[in-house]
């Protein structure tokens, strides 16, 4: 098998861990990669979901062997040597007050910092608005993180992982305020103050604000990519799992990304897709084709259902579906000439959530 055809079968079907132990830094809940575990496959680190109900069910498993090292099996049959990024230095550290580190950001994959800055959303708690596949507020009401972060800890703990943990960027994403900024004024301060005081890439991340002068304000405070996260593209669909944010319609987001793309440049804005929530793949390759058209990144990544969230028992999509759509983007990206390792910062550069970095080339 080849690999990225294990990585889209690990990251559609899961992977079971015949050994507790190995669960030990996995995410659960929250924003971003939720149920993951980050994997490292032939000198690739990947995030795979490790606490969902799929991955319960999962043909892959992972097991220590006598010597420690991990074999990952597909049916009890071992296919390839797999292993874990340790966890962080900057994780043993704490603020003047007493605050851990890792409940102000966290590692993702091998070399990246994320963090929710607004770790609340206006629409999280009303069912008539609430996204159905998001679970921002469960890490919250575990006690695993803050409500705000402010700037100057988001700068204290980006300055301690470059320098113990090499971290090479940044992500910052935000549930959405009751601001019409949608969050973006918020943003700016916090790269304002990691900007003074360590030299990391930042990508932001938010909705489109109404006034698209942000964005200008957004990089002269340090952003050097921008995510505007469309997640489904069928307005049907849209509406149906993400009511409170299909309000804003798609003519906006795609003036939005216009207006950003004309900021931070060609190929520095993306977008994430959730491939599995209905959308087929025809209308999928036409939005990625369109987005990439006007500078920006789609960033294809297989809809993880997450505990928790209304969309738990939602299906993964099937690995020949994310395949197809693969290659298809894959091709119009080559043809492009537009690639994840020239963005600055952010989740399509790290691309551990997806195997469409694979297809580039």
């Amino acid at each position: 098998m080849n690999k990225q055809r294990l990585i889209t079968e690990l990251q559609t079907h899961g992977l079971k861990l015949i050994d507790p132990t190995l669960g030990a830094a996995g995410r659960k809940g929250g924003a971003g990669p939720s149920d993951h575990k980050a994997v490292t496959i032939e000198g690739t680190t990947v995030m795979v979901p490790i606490y969902t109900g799929t991955a319960a069910q999962s043909p892959y498993s992972a097991q220590i062997q006598p010597d420690r090292s991990v074999q990952l099996k597909q049916m009890n049959q071992a296919i390839a040597p797999i292993s874990f990024p340790e966890q962080p230095q900057f994780y043993r550290l704490s603020t003047a007050d007493g605050i851990p580190y890792w409940k102000i950001a966290l590692l993702h994959s091998r070399n990246v910092l994320a963090t929710t800055v607004l770790q609340t959303c206006r629409r999280y708690r009303d069912p008539a608005t609430a996204c159905q596949f998001c679970a921002i507020e469960q890490s919250l009401e575990a006690g695993r993180t803050l409500a705000r972060k402010t700037p100057e800890q988001l700068a204290e703990v980006a300055e301690a992982a470059v320098r113990l943990d090499g971290v090479k960027h940044m992500i910052m994403t935000t549930g959405t305020p009751h601001t019409r900024d949608r969050g973006a004024a918020y943003l700016t301060d916090c790269a304002k103050a990691i900007r003074a005081r360590v030299n990391l890439p930042i990508q932001a991340q938010c909705e489109p604000p109404d006034d698209f002068v942000w964005f200008e304000r957004l990089q002269a405070a340090g952003v050097d990519s921008l995510g505007m996260h469309l997640e489904a593209v069928d307005p049907a669909i849209r509406a149906r799992v993400m009511p409170g944010k299909a309000e804003v319609p798609l003519a906006k987001y795609f003036d939005a990304f216009a207006a950003a793309v004309r900021v931070f440049g060609w190929g520095q804005v993306s977008t994430y897709l959730l491939a599995g929530l209905g959308d087929s793949l025809k209308d999928l390759v036409a939005t990625c084709d369109r987005l990439i058209a006007l500078g920006v990144y789609p960033f294809v990544v297989p809809f993880v259902p997450i505990t928790g969230t209304p969309l738990a028992n939602h299906p993964a999509p099937e690995s020949d579906f994310m395949l197809t759509l693969y290659q298809q983007v894959g091709a119009l990206l080559i043809q492009a000439d537009m690639s994840s390792a020239e963005i600055k910062a952010g989740c399509a550069k790290c691309g551990a959530c997806s195997a469409l970095s694979t297809f580039e080339r």
